[in-house]
């Protein structure tokens, strides 16, 4: 399932388990009975707003990228489409170890303007010499 200290997001970040909150429901997936009558699906919350292992600029990258998702500093992920209490919570802390990953992740470098060669201009402008020509020479000779 995972670690005991945590979920382990990346090999620089672990939540530790106490900063987790799981809280267990019945959940509506396969099971028949079973579903309605066991508290199998997980409901994984985790407040990064007050964790100490992430810094103060992941955290702003947390907010900005989970929107909506990470509603007042905290991160919710509910899992219930199987029939396994033990399944669906390993479900959760993958969820959660994937949607943390991405937000965090810093982002991309912006991509820096270049121009095309005069050597690749000049071989666009032979080329669509060389094409011109090859259509001229399909049209009607002319007659002098």
């Amino acid at each position: 399932m995972a670690d005991p200290n945590g979920i382990t997001v990346s090999s620089q970040l672990t939540i530790p388990e106490d900063e987790l909150t799981e809280t267990f429901q019945t959940s509506g997936g396969p099971g028949g009975q079973h579903a309605n009558r066991s508290a199998t699906g997980v409901s994984l919350s985790w407040i990064y707003a007050d964790s100490a292992v992430i810094s103060g600029a992941d955290k702003h990258r947390l907010a900005v990228n989970l929107g909506s998702r990470g509603d007042g500093g905290a991160i919710r992920v509910v899992a219930d489409k199987s029939r396994s209490q033990w399944r669906n919570r390993s479900i959760a802390r993958t969820r959660m170890a994937e949607l943390v990953a991405e937000a965090i992740k810093p982002p991309p470098k912006p991509r820096r303007s270049t121009k095309p060669s005069r050597a690749s201009q000049q071989r666009r402008i032979d080329a669509k010499k060389r094409r011109a020509r090859t259509k001229k020479l399909r049209g009607r000779p002319d007659v002098d």
